[in-house]
């Protein structure tokens, strides 16, 4: 089972038109493998869960396209998708693996992309 922690002194928040913003935040997902690896699937729900948590707010619709493969400076890149259709990227860059156990930073772009007309 996948857990994971978020500091609150490492997280910071600010307010775009998408809604809150996660800058700056860390968290760490346990995976059982040889190589860790946490599916994109998993990433999306750990990112959302950790933005949610963060602002008491329900959970963001964030998609990730791609596994995050546990290497030391390896980034993947997320959406998040407000309720008006616009959207802000993501980044997850892994800071540091423990074993199974993947540490890795959560950093929101600065401005969000209009919702398509």
């Amino acid at each position: 089972m996948a857990t994971a922690r978020l500091s609150a002194a490492t997280c910071g928040l600010s307010a775009v038109a998408v809604g809150a913003l996660l800058v700056g935040c860390s968290a760490s997902v346990n995976v059982e493998k040889a190589e860790p690896k946490l599916s994109a699937d998993k990433l999306s729900t750990t990112v959302a869960e950790k933005l949610a948590a963060t602002t008491g707010r329900p959970k963001p619709d964030i998609t990730c396209p791609d596994d995050l493969t546990g290497k030391v400076g390896t980034t993947t890149r997320c959406t998040l998708t407000a309720d008006d259709g616009s959207t802000l990227g993501v980044t997850v860059t892994v800071s540091s693996v423990d074993g199974g156990r993947i540490n890795f930073d959560i950093k929101a772009d600065d401005k969000a992309s209009p919702a398509p007309n």
